[in-house]
């Protein structure tokens, strides 16, 4: 049989924890009932893990578990957060502030906002993927209700000073929205801390199910109204209508505290295997590391090649890799990163990068078999494109 590539995408999505797996399991056999339907065992057995789960959600980001909204993941909470608090107080004002590197799950929303007359400033980023302060404070407005800024970019991994912009809105009166999809698990979390009204949650990232996220929404200091985005039946505080799914709630929440427990030494050795791969790929000439250096989540990295084709490059790394060139949720789109085209690469470079996902089941021994056959595939490319033009 042939051996499967060495799966180094995990910003993308990860496999699932096998005890996160155990978790669900009798969720979907014998412990199958609605979580709503409170007037039996079975609905009652479905109630208590829901109530559990978001406990243990709200704990890991310092919330209260009334503050848990639960979604199909976080592509709908950052619709519900953005559309429901521009819908909620538009009377107050229509400006909202976000940063031209965010996911597209926000960018879209904040477009489609703008199509419904609201404005929207999208704040560039310094070279390194962090956005300057100082571009924040001149943005805001007195019309001004929210800012949108992810913690951890998805493509760079790059992670936003979370706790100075919270307090430059809660100045402000401002709601601060974050998508945090990316850092669950990852880095800590912590909501008052970080002055954040909203952030928005999933868990395909860190071992969990696909198919399930959350919305912390703030219930006190300040109080934060939403409009509702999906109508029918007033589940999740009205603010979410909908069945819940009560297997993946349980994973969620199973894959979120195992990655908890576990950060502080996966952080080290995520490091450890990131910082290896660059030291190793960085020995060729023209490779530049895109983002900042430090100030990123410990399994990212993300190079730039000079001198090949990023189509090639790409082709040429699939048999023995599974990485990407940009967000997973855009790739059908042939187009260069807007990520990396606002950290002012050329087109030709944004093609020519490649996005390493370093996760919880990669070895030593798989960053150095990935080195050494991205190495050897740029080199045979440079190769290639300077016999063709002599």
């Amino acid at each position: 049989m042939q051996q499967r590539p060495i799966y180094l995408d995990c910003h993308a999505t990860t496999p699932i924890d096998e005890r996160v797996l155990e978790a669900m399991l009798p969720y979907f056999t014998e412990r199958f009932g609605n979580a709503a339907s409170v007037g039996h065992l079975y609905g009652w057995e479905a109630e208590a893990a829901v109530k559990k789960s978001r406990e243990m959600l709200a704990i890991a980001i310092h919330a209260s578990p009334e503050e848990i909204i639960f979604t199909s993941g976080a592509t709908e909470a950052n619709n519900l957060a953005i559309k429901g608090v521009a819908e909620a107080n538009f009377q107050r004002g229509r400006h909202i502030i976000t940063v031209v590197t965010e996911h597209n799950a926000v960018l879209d929303p904040c477009r489609y906002l703008q199509s419904l007359g609201f404005d929207v400033t999208f704040l560039p980023v310094q070279t390194d993927g962090l956005i300057n302060l100082a571009d924040l404070e001149r943005a805001f407005r007195p019309d001004t209700i929210l800012v949108s800024i992810m913690a951890a970019n998805n493509e760079i991994g790059v992670l936003q000073p979370l706790s100075t912009i919270g307090a430059m809105c809660r100045e402000r009166q401002i709601l601060f929205h974050t998508d945090a999809a990316q850092a669950i698990g990852k880095i800590p979390l912590d909501v008052e801390m970080m002055k954040v009204d909203l952030m928005s949650l999933t868990t395909h990232k860190v071992y969990g199910p696909k198919g399930i996220g959350a919305l912390f929404v703030r219930r006190r200091n300040p109080r934060v109204h939403l409009a509702p985005q999906l109508h029918g039946g007033g589940h999740e505080r009205g603010l979410r209508s909908g069945t819940l799914y009560t297997p993946q709630i349980v994973g969620f929440a199973k894959a979120v505290e195992l990655a908890i427990a576990e950060m502080s030494s996966e952080t080290q050795r995520l490091i450890y295997l990131r910082d290896r791969l660059w030291q190793k790929l960085s020995q060729l000439e023209d490779i530049d590391l895109n983002g900042h250096p430090t100030q990123r989540l410990p399994g990212n990295l993300n190079v730039s090649v000079s001198g090949v084709d990023g189509q090639a490059l790409h082709l040429g790394l699939q048999p023995v890799m599974a990485v990407s060139s940009g967000a997973a949720c855009t790739s059908a789109q042939i187009t260069p990163s807007h990520v990396l085209r606002a950290l002012g690469r050329s087109e030709e470079l944004a093609y020519a990068s490649i996005r390493f996902g370093i996760g919880r089941f990669n070895s030593e021994m798989e960053i150095d078999q990935a080195a050494a056959w991205a190495i050897t595939t740029i080199q045979s490319l440079r190769q290639m494109t300077k016999s063709h033009i002599h």
